[in-house]
């Protein structure tokens, strides 16, 4: 597919986009987004700006400011973040030996440029600052605070065994996010990791496992996880899936890097689980490149190699195991055997059934491990006080209720109704949305959730311009103060909330960029949000 380049985002992400279903402009910055043609552009000009609060500063949060900024002409976006620092998953999520993924920073910093846009940092709506503050100051609220829990396994050992841990907390630790500062992973216990998921996030985790340290040290990883990472045992990790490579969620730009991964060598994948030719042929390209990418392994020696890694498929862990020398330890995982649906093995969707042995025993295997980390996805969670505002978060699926374009719904019995496809009604929250993991769930990449909070965005836009002049959305009389962040601040520093700005976050980004040039690095990221605080005096 011929995909443009869409504005604020680098070709990397792009290039991995297999749908696109929002259209956009071409590349600009804020300076240019003046009196272009804009399909909500006839918007009603009133007394006052159109205030939208915006809660979360990540992808989503930055790319929804940024189309909302162009699509209303008196939109004025403030952005409320737990952190004193913005980013989100593109500072804290992304590996550090990804650099040019990063590179959305550069353009979410051209979006805070425009004079309509106010970074509130260091506030965290709903645990120290009510969400019902916001209400009487604002049109509109959007959440796109993400997914900032990881989903568990819940099999016996993963809470009492030492050595287990999360990916999303290993990522969050070896980036510098201040929640994991103290994770503190023991990586020097033994030689074997196992890695349950087969995402790229599993496989950042074990490219950083073997990584050769020196080569990290120039990354902006936290000093801290270079220390540990000197210190590690690991030499071998195991990547473990329930169903197989056909069904695996990494793509081939990360595969590719661990197959390539200097001194480290990968184990073979079965080729009974390959498709036969047949099959092969008529594969989109993109699932024939990654398997004919698996099939065909790494080049790296064995025999010269320090480090190896394998695909383990088929495998479902049912327990973890510590030996009786050394309790709590970590010492083995156990696994199920799994078979793929016989009537179409090779279909991304294909299901799993348990395999038995002939004596009518599941099969088993158990597979050695020192240190164990579950990378099976993310979740949402509910802010603290959405019911205050209306809404039931869906914590079955883990996302905010919305129409698909954004819009906050609630089970209808009043209002407005609509049908979805499932015949189910509901009623539109007026004035409140969502955008990115907790609109959609936690999957997909920055560029796809860049269409994601587009959609969003044009819903709100549409929203505005049906409103016949009327300045709000949120509030059903049509009124709110339209004072944003200047109605709400009072409140914040009756509770002692030392909120941050857009200019303190300058300060702080150009003393981690000082740091890192003094070790060679491109930056060196603060560790605890009280550091950061520091550097604002």
């Amino acid at each position: 597919m011929n995909i443009q380049r869409a504005p604020y985002i680098c070709g990397h992400c792009t290039a991995r986009i297999t749908h696109v279903s929002v259209r956009h402009s071409p590349r600009q910055t804020f300076s240019r987004l003046t009196a272009q043609s804009r399909q909500y552009s006839q918007v009603v000009q009133n007394e006052r700006p159109f205030r939208v609060a915006v809660v979360g500063s990540g992808p989503a949060g930055f790319y929804a400011a940024y189309r909302l900024l162009s699509k209303v002409d008196n939109a004025s976006v403030d952005m409320y973040e737990k952190l004193p620092v913005p980013f989100g998953l593109a500072r804290y999520g992304v590996a550090p030996d990804h650099p040019e993924v990063k590179n959305c920073e550069e353009k979410f910093t051209e979006v805070a440029a425009s004079p309509r846009f106010n970074f509130i940092g260091n506030v965290e709506l709903g645990e120290t600052l009510p969400l019902s503050s916001l209400k009487p100051h604002y049109d509109a609220i959007l959440f796109a605070y993400g997914a900032p829990k990881d989903k568990e396994l819940g099999i016996p050992g993963e809470k009492a065994i030492r050595n287990v841990y999360s990916a999303r907390e290993f990522v969050g630790w070896y980036n510098g996010l201040p929640e994991h500062r103290d994770l503190a992973p023991d990586l020097t216990a033994g030689e074997d990791a196992v890695i349950i998921g087969q995402g790229n996030v599993a496989l950042d985790v074990a490219r950083i496992l073997l990584s050769d340290v020196n080569t990290l040290r120039k990354t902006d990883i936290a000093e801290y996880a270079i220390e540990e990472l000197s210190k590690s045992k690991v030499k071998r990790v195991r990547v473990v899936g329930r169903r197989g490579p056909m069904q695996a969620a990494f793509t081939i730009k990360e595969l590719r890097e661990l197959l390539q991964l200097p001194g480290v060598a990968f184990d073979p994948v079965p080729k009974n689980l390959f498709p036969p030719e047949d099959v092969m042929s008529a594969l989109p390209r993109a699932q024939k490149r990654l398997i004919q990418l698996l099939a065909k392994g790494s080049t790296n020696d064995p025999t010269t190699s320090t480090k190896s890694w394998s695909l383990d498929f088929l495998l479902s862990p049912e327990c973890l195991h510590w030996s009786p020398a050394h309790p709590y330890r970590l010492s083995h995982v156990r696994f199920a055997r799994n078979e793929l649906d016989p009537s179409d093995p090779f279909l991304p969707s294909a299901k799993v059934t348990p395999k038995y042995l002939s004596s009518g025993k599941r099969a088993e295997v158990s597979i050695p491990a020192n240190t164990f980390f579950r990378s099976v996805g993310y979740k949402s969670l509910p802010l603290p006080g959405l019911e205050d505002l209306g809404i039931q978060f869906d914590e079955r699926r883990g996302v905010i209720p919305n129409d698909g374009f954004g819009r906050i719904t609630t089970p209808a019995n009043t209002g407005d109704k609509e049908q979805l496809p499932d015949g189910s009604l509901i009623s539109h929250l007026p004035g409140l949305y969502c955008a990115g993991w907790v609109k959609r769930g936690p999957t997909g990449v920055i560029a796809t959730t860049m269409m994601d909070a587009f959609s969003t965005a044009d819903a709100i836009a549409a929203d505005v311009a049906s409103q016949d002049g009327k300045a709000s959305l949120l509030n059903s009389p049509g009124y709110s103060s339209g004072l944003g962040w200047e109605g709400v601040r009072p409140e914040a520093e009756k509770r002692g909330l030392r909120a941050t700005s857009w200019a303190d976050w300058e300060r702080i980004d150009r003393a981690e960029r000082e740091r890192g040039q003094e070790k060679g690095k491109i930056r060196d990221k603060f560790g605890r949000v009280e550091e950061m605080l520091e550097v604002l005096g």
